[in-house]
């Protein structure tokens, strides 16, 4: 798979200023820049996109997005923008500006603004896995590192088995479950992330951290610079 492959391919990187449990968190600094540069950073390397840009409601983000080098054609809805918008729904709303403007895309990658560890290996490989497969999106998966089929119940300090005939069966003997990577999914564009025909691919735990709170932050930290030790 090449760049040259058929199709304008649009990244679309949803940044909006709201951030609750870390204020600023997509513009906070992760090793000496915005966090939110690393991902119009593989962006823009990969050369894959035709576009690379930054959906946001907040100026600051915006002029941040500027620097490093992507576009900001056009800020998000009040609506799109909400604590209460979905991720599919910030798409859409990207979509809508877009044809205003006259301008179609046949494929997008939507790049979350906090996956520091996010790679052009990834990048194309989800955008070989939505082709070779012929599916509406994809996104890797992590592994969960304990079976949820074990997964407790605790009450009042006393715990339970959610899934009690499980209980004698050996870990290694129950199916594998995955995770969300939270990093990027890849769509066609008329269907966007609303399509059923959902795939995944298996990516390494080391290279993806979900950031939700401080301790999140900084075992990401700790991950990208031992992913700079190996290179």
């Amino acid at each position: 798979m090449s760049a040259s492959t058929p199709g304008k391919k649009l990244c679309i990187i949803p940044a909006r200023g709201g951030s609750k449990r870390i204020p600023r968190k997509n513009i906070k600094d992760f090793l000496g820049k915005p966090i939110i540069a690393y991902s119009i950073e593989a962006a823009l390397n990969s050369g894959l996109f035709d576009e690379v840009m930054v959906s946001t409601d907040d100026q600051e983000i915006a002029k941040i997005a500027l620097k490093y080098g992507a576009k900001v054609p056009f800020l998000r809805s009040s609506i799109a923008a909400s604590d209460f918008a979905t991720l599919a729904e910030a798409i859409e709303d990207v979509k809508i500006n877009y044809e205003q403007l006259g301008i179609s895309f046949q494929y997008i990658c939507c790049l979350l603004p906090t996956a520091p560890l996010v790679n052009t290996e990834i990048i194309f490989r989800g955008f070989e896995e939505l082709i070779s497969n012929s599916v509406d999106s994809v996104r890797p998966v992590v592994q969960f590192s304990y079976p949820i089929q074990r997964a407790l119940r605790v009450k009042n300090g006393k715990i339970s088995f959610f899934y009690p005939e499980n209980m004698s069966i050996r870990s290694q003997d129950l199916e594998p479950a995955f995770h969300d990577a939270g990093m990027l999914y890849w769509m066609k564009y008329n269907v966007g992330l609303k399509g059923d025909n959902k795939y995944g691919f298996e990516i390494s735990g080391d290279c993806a951290q979900d950031i939700d709170n401080e301790t999140d932050w900084k075992l990401a930290e700790l991950k990208f610079k031992l992913m700079g030790s190996r290179k």
